[in-house]
């Protein structure tokens, strides 16, 4: 059977002295250890079974702290030890700095500025909300089962219209129409706007993007005519609009194919006016 080990011994204890009681064990290992100075408020704690830290102050301590300058403020009188009180004053004093940060965070909107809205709301039906009169004449058939939708949150504000366009006598859609506009309420679309609509060319082939003015603060014009003349192809025609922290886009897009009736869609210089003025309207609705 093994001996268990048994914990070290000093090396360097002193022997008890003829006439002297024996040292009582303790649980520190190593003979006199060194306390700190007096009115050593930062003083380190030692730890039990590990050598005393070096001191400031002590000849060959590489780690002494420099001279301290000026009077060294005096902890509050009262009963208990100095630097206890000074623990507990440091305490209260950095809890009184955080609450006064808060309280100004608080106050003053320090946490993020509150959704710009402009006065827009979200219609529940954006078929009958949004304004495209521009396209009637072209295409006077009225679509009876347009497909909408909206959401109501506390981050956003949605609503969403797609309806097909005819030309008169037309069985089936020459064209296709789509309004959404959305509120963000909790944070702000304009980068993440910018850098999508902007840069749609750059990231989708075949497409021209022109800046808008006079419409919200920034808008653009996306665009694409596949047609070349002939009677395959698309037409496509995108306005996306930013105002405060409300967007908006109004879409419309043609398909020529063998199959379709419509062999002479509207021109897209046509279609992008229709778009520029319908878009007002629908903004100045949305306002109402």
């Amino acid at each position: 059977m093994s001996t268990p080990p048994q914990p070290p011994q000093p090396a360097d204890r002193p022997a008890p002295q003829p006439g002297q009681p024996a040292p009582q064990p303790t649980a520190y290992p190593y003979p006199n250890p060194q306390s700190p100075p007096s009115g050593n408020f930062y003083a380190q704690p030692t730890l039990v079974g590990q050598p005393a830290p070096p001191q400031p102050g002590v000849p060959g301590n590489p780690y002494a702290q420099p001279p301290q300058y000026g009077p060294v403020p005096a902890p509050p009188s009262g009963g208990g030890g100095g630097a206890g009180r000074a623990v507990l004053w440091l305490a209260v004093g950095a809890a009184v700095a955080s609450a006064a940060w808060a309280a100004g965070v608080f106050l003053l909107g320090g946490m993020g500025d509150s959704a710009d809205l402009r006065g827009y709301s979200a219609p529940s039906n954006m078929c009958s909300g949004g304004d495209y009169s521009s396209f009637k004449d072209e295409y006077p058939e009225t679509d009876s089962s347009p497909t909408h939708n909206s959401l109501k949150d506390k981050a956003l504000d949605e609503s969403y219209c797609s309806l097909s366009l005819k030309k008169t006598g037309s069985s089936y859609a020459d064209a296709y129409l789509s309004m959404q506009v959305d509120l963000h309420r909790k944070t702000d679309p304009g980068p993440e706007f910018t850098a999508t609509w902007k840069n749609y060319g750059d990231s989708h082939t075949g497409y021209d993007v022109s800046p808008v003015k006079g419409i919200g603060d920034e808008a653009y014009l996306v665009s694409q005519d596949t047609t070349s003349g002939s009677t395959s192809g698309s037409r496509y025609a995108t306005l996306a609009v930013r105002d405060g922290w409300v967007t908006y886009t109004m879409s419309y897009s043609a398909y020529l194919s063998s199959y379709g009736q419509d062999k002479t869609p509207p021109a897209l210089t046509d279609v992008s006016d229709w778009l520029k003025t319908d878009t007002k309207a629908t903004l100045e609705q949305l306002k109402g």
